[in-house]
């Protein structure tokens, strides 16, 4: 099954609607917000991050305008130093390549080690969109079935204050 495949299948088994916008591959935000234009829905980045000696993993939701103070983040979190996660460690634990990070990916965190934070900016959002695992295609889901969604496979998530 592939990697949006997946995705379409648990939203569907959550009785989740969603829109998806099918588009050529995109590498950045900035590429990906040109496919969706006039779409509503709050475009979003999510960043997976680590701290020093790997033991933590977390993965931060923000609006994908605003640029992340890591200083600011590892204070609110109570790390030590936290730093971009490697390719390598986004494949192990996400199976996931660069370029696609996004809440769809915790499906294949069969561990539930990655702590999910989402920017307060963005929560009270009715939309959010992001990459189902692809980067060929952009998803629009409420954000309450977001949430729905995340708690179904066994996260939870906490809101943190972003500068």
């Amino acid at each position: 099954m592939d990697a949006y495949q997946q995705v379409s299948n648990k939203l569907q088994e959550l009785r989740i609607i969603y829109d998806v916008v099918a588009h050529p591959p995109a590498f950045t935000t900035e590429q990906a917000d040109s496919y969706i234009k006039g779409l509503k829905g709050v475009r979003t980045k999510s960043m997976f991050l680590t701290n020093r000696k790997k033991t933590q993993y977390y993965l931060l939701i923000m609006d994908d305008k605003k640029r992340l103070d890591m200083d600011d983040f590892k204070v609110q979190v109570g790390a030590g130093r936290i730093r971009m996660a490697s390719l390598d460690s986004l494949a192990e634990k996400m199976t996931l390549p660069a370029g696609t990070v996004s809440p769809f990916g915790l499906l294949n965190n069969e561990e539930k080690d990655i702590h999910v934070y989402f920017d307060k900016d963005i929560v009270s959002e009715d939309v959010m969109t992001f990459h189902p695992n692809t980067n060929e295609k952009t998803i629009f889901i409420k954000t309450q079935d977001l949430f729905r969604f995340l708690e179904s496979i066994g996260f939870t998530y906490e809101v943190v204050t972003l500068p």
